[in-house]
């Protein structure tokens, strides 16, 4: 992919105005898990050891522009950012106008400044080309580091690349390698396991995927919905009555292009959705009236796992079963093992992404022993769906640009 790279630029001196996603989750104004912003200053570390200067910009929640909520501010976020870097952070308490820019203009080589919430301003979710113009005030060059981002056109990802030299920050290319590594040039045999609650969901990215690999993998309620259109009972169990069609054209793109849809062949149920509930394993089309399928069975469980051994590239997105209530996040669990386990002995490259899918490899303990794990929700889901990202697009006409 023809991107600039902002490690490949001379950056002394310069203010790199940098687009981050440090969306993190609060409790108050504790942060109750760092990741994003550890992941996000690993990055930008080199770029101030080169004397870069970082004007950083974030979204944060979901706050009414109108009338911003307090409870918004990024400000919270210094104290872990400064950690995280190594340096002092400032806080600007606008992401535009007069304060910011004096301050971003005062940025000595290595020193940081961090700007209020840009959703704070209706110019963001609306792309709009002075509100962008405004933030280019505050850079010298664009970084865009922020995949979780870029499947939306906002100001802060699409129209300020019109206005300065533009450039992909490492995190963005880190992901960019990864995905294309596990979907558009994939070691083969290439699988995927693809679950969740819902095919009307994920009806896309089915289609993409048994396009471009060897195997799907299916389960969770998404499976229930293909069990349910070839005859089998349901139950009490979620599934999709008005699915039958696109799960035949799903089969037939798969039959087309040779690609495996791995269902499961047996099912574990029980009379209600509670942890310690009575289980009972039945065969895939002969769930019982008064129950409800919650997760693969061990003759599914052990079909998956020999489909996982053999693969060579490894894509996830979504758990097999109920997985937040034991013991109905077994087969997710033993699989995620089972692909953390050929991934550590080098056999296949392992890519994992969505917020359900990140839990369930927590849960499992393996998120570390993967390739790689995405934060990122929709634009993961977008690119698996062969989506063009418009924050990624506008880094390429940037790029072709210049």
């Amino acid at each position: 992919m023809d991107i600039s790279r902002i490690h490949d630029m001379d950056v002394r001196g310069k203010r790199l105005l940098v687009r981050a996603d440090l969306n993190v989750p609060v409790d108050g104004d504790r942060i109750t898990d760092a990741t994003r912003i550890e992941r996000f200053a690993a990055g930008m570390k080199p770029l101030l050891a080169r004397g870069a200067r970082l004007v950083i910009l974030t979204h944060f929640g979901r706050p009414d522009p109108q009338s911003p909520e307090p409870e918004f501010s990024v400000g919270k976020l210094c104290p872990a950012l400064s950690d995280a870097l190594g340096v002092p952070v400032r806080f600007a308490e606008t992401c535009t106008g007069e304060a910011a820019e004096t301050q971003a203009a005062l940025l000595r080589d290595g020193e940081v400044l961090l700007c209020e919430n840009l959703r704070f301003d209706e110019g963001e979710a609306a792309n709009d080309p002075g509100f962008a113009a405004r933030l280019a005030r505050l850079g010298d060059i664009y970084v865009n580091d922020a995949f979780s981002c870029a499947h939306r056109a906002h100001a802060s990802t699409h129209a300020i690349t019109r206005l300065l030299p533009s450039a992909a920050g490492p995190l963005l290319i880190e992901e960019i390698e990864a995905l294309s590594a596990a979907l558009e040039a994939p070691r083969s045999p290439a699988v995927a396991i693809v679950g969740g609650a819902k095919v009307s969901s994920k009806i896309a990215v089915l289609k993409n995927l048994v396009g471009k690999l060897d195997a799907v993998i299916i389960g969770g309620g998404m499976a229930n919905t293909f069990l349910f259109a070839d005859g089998a009972p349901m139950g009490k169990s979620l599934h999709e009555a008005d699915q039958i069609e696109t799960v035949a054209e799903i089969r037939a793109l798969a039959a087309k292009a040779g690609c495996r849809l791995v269902l499961p062949t047996d099912c574990v149920g029980a009379r209600e959705f509670a942890e310690g509930a009575e289980q009972h394993v039945f065969a895939a089309d002969e769930c019982p009236d008064d129950m409800m399928i919650l997760d693969a069975g061990p003759h599914s469980l052990a079909e998956f796992e020999k489909v996982v051994a053999g693969a060579r590239t490894i894509l996830w997105n979504g758990p097999l079963g109920a997985f937040e209530v034991p013991p109905f996040d077994r087969s997710t669990v033993a699989l995620a093992q089972k692909a953390a386990r050929a991934t550590r002995a080098g056999s296949c490259v392992s890519v994992a992404g969505g917020g359900d899918t990140v839990a369930a490899l927590n849960v499992a303990g393996v998120a570390d022993d993967f390739t790689y794990v995405s934060s990122a929700g929709g634009a993961f889901l977008e690119w698996l769906e062969g989506k063009a990202l418009p924050g990624i697009a506008a880094l390429m006409q940037a790029t072709k640009a210049a």
